[in-house]
């Protein structure tokens, strides 16, 4: 049985020590989940376009909708990101038991405020960092404060109080038991769906078999 103690610490294992690794996968994502609450006290998840910049998360969206009419009248929200890595199959752990399937995964937690940008420098600036995250191959007018369709959208701007980022790619295993965990999926997923798993998890392939497994620590 596992004590408070050793679970403690296997959760410290999974967490994102470094901060600069939590805003990279952040801005690596596409996309995050804004949670508000409604008029009703009901929770509101709303999935957006995003992107962190200056120290805040930035999203575009009409302006009018529920979801601001909650942020007004509660600015405390919850802004989640994740990625599914692999799901792990029960029988890479036990021939029968299914309560052994487990999944591989990174995701960042924030709590904090939502604000309703209204200058139009920022504006600008929050609406030019998310064409240079998702339209990285340019090719379009940077927009400035003073154009009419900056105006015409509202920029959702949560600052932090709160920011948790936690992944489980293999970290807590040894180095033999993660390069067989790699070959149970590469036999299952095949060698080239396997390729950006690997990665993620830090293993490297040779003709067809994991090779190597660096150390891990995000």
């Amino acid at each position: 049985m596992c004590t408070a103690e050793a679970y403690m610490q296997l959760v410290k294992k999974f967490e994102i020590k470094s901060r600069d690794k939590i805003i990279d996968f952040l801005n690596s994502q596409p996309v995050g989940r804004v949670a508000s609450i409604d008029k009703n006290g009901y929770p509101q998840v709303i999935p957006m376009n995003f992107v962190w910049s200056e120290g805040a998360v930035y999203m575009h969206s009409h302006p009018m909708g529920e979801k601001l009419e909650n942020m007004l009248r509660d600015p405390k929200v919850g802004f989640e990101v994740d990625q599914h890595v692999c799901f792990l199959p029960s029988y890479y752990f036990h021939p029968t038991d299914a309560s052994q399937a487990d999944t591989l995964y990174i995701s960042v937690v924030i709590k904090g405020r939502a604000v309703l940008v209204s200058d139009g420098n920022e504006k600008a600036r929050a609406l030019n960092a998310l064409m240079e995250k998702y339209q990285k191959e340019g090719r379009y007018e940077p927009l400035a404060a003073e154009m009419p369709v900056v105006h015409e959208v509202a920029i959702i701007k949560i600052i932090p109080d709160e920011m948790r980022g936690k992944y489980k790619i293999g970290q807590h295993w040894s180095r033999p038991y993660r390069l067989k965990m790699a070959q149970n999926i590469i036999e299952r997923e095949g060698l080239e769906n396997a390729k950006p798993i690997l990665a993620i998890m830090g293993i490297e392939t040779k003709n067809g078999a994991p090779e190597a497994a660096s150390e891990l620590e995000m």
